[in-house]
């Protein structure tokens, strides 16, 4: 394993060059998909460590969840990582959560322009949204057209609608979410497609990509068994087609990325937690390069 610290080639980097240039995000070319690494999956270790995580792995790049931890929420800390470990910032997560939703603003409109600026003063492309909680009623009657108007204030962004899953306890089903957890029953422009929330939902992730067709514009890679929760297991330890669903990718025609979304709270150590973080990694790029057998 490589040291950490900024021992890459900065400059062989397309991210980090674009950052540097000020010019738009780089698209991958000839069929390569970023794998980015989300910060939320080096937690409770901070936005920072992700970085060096990320350059130490390999990883192409970094996810950023907008969270209560100030660095996450700081343009310049963030450009300063990612010049610094030479990982560029490819995907904002907006703070969509529970526990983000003072962060910033109580006006949720308010933490998606904010994320819209963020991700372009970063050169990211894409800045995942949940759908709204189903107490917040007036963001969520105007949910769509709210997307529209961002979308288009925001040219540089893609704004992609993750899909999310229902709340089983002691026997019985709710929705937490307004007018559902399944984002395409409703119909967006772009999509977030989480693996883990698909199991969470005792759903299949061919299935949602299906679903999502060409406006799949970015995947949360992690697993899952069904339990009722988001597991967000090391792709490949759970019942989801992880395999399938990254080999199905150029048959799709994605041009979007990858972001390993996967939850290491229990790892012991660095070493135990940067282990997850590799088989991850190894995972994705090796069934990105298989041929699909999934008729897309």
């Amino acid at each position: 394993m490589r040291g950490i610290g900024p021992a890459r080639n900065v400059e062989r980097i397309p991210f980090v060059r674009t950052i540097r240039a000020g010019l738009p995000p780089r698209r991958y070319s000839g069929g390569v998909i970023p794998v980015l690494l989300s910060t939320s999956s080096v937690f409770p270790e901070p936005t920072s460590a992700a970085f060096a995580m990320a350059a130490a792995l390999g990883y192409d790049g970094i996810e950023v969840m907008v969270w209560t931890d100030a660095v996450s929420q700081d343009a310049g800390a963030l450009r300063g990582l990612s010049e610094h470990y030479g990982v560029p910032v490819g995907s904002v997560h907006a703070p969509c959560l529970l526990v983000t939703q003072r962060v910033w603003s109580p006006d949720p409109w308010e933490r998606l322009r904010r994320s819209a600026r963020l991700a372009e003063a970063l050169s990211a492309p894409i800045v995942v949204v949940h759908p709204p909680f189903s107490w917040q009623r007036d963001y969520a009657r105007t949910f769509s057209s709210g997307i529209a108007r961002l979308r288009e204030q925001h040219p540089s962004i893609t704004f992609a609608v993750e899909n999310m899953f229902p709340v089983r306890m002691a026997g019985r089903e709710f929705v937490p979410y307004s007018p559902g957890w399944d984002p395409t029953k409703v119909g967006f422009d772009a999509y977030t497609l989480d693996l883990s929330h698909c199991a969470a939902a005792h759903g299949d992730s061919l299935a949602m990509a299906d679903a999502m067709g060409s406006s799949l514009a970015h995947v949360h890679l992690g697993d899952g068994t069904g339990e009722a929760r988001d597991e967000h297991l090391v792709p490949g330890r759970g019942t989801q087609p992880c395999a399938a669903l990254l080999a199905s990718l150029s048959g799709r025609k994605f041009t979007g990325s990858i972001a390993v979304e996967v939850s290491t709270r229990r790892a012991a150590s660095r070493s135990e937690r940067e282990a997850d973080l590799a088989e991850s990694l190894r995972f994705a790029r090796t069934h990105l390069a298989q041929t699909s057998t999934v008729d897309v």
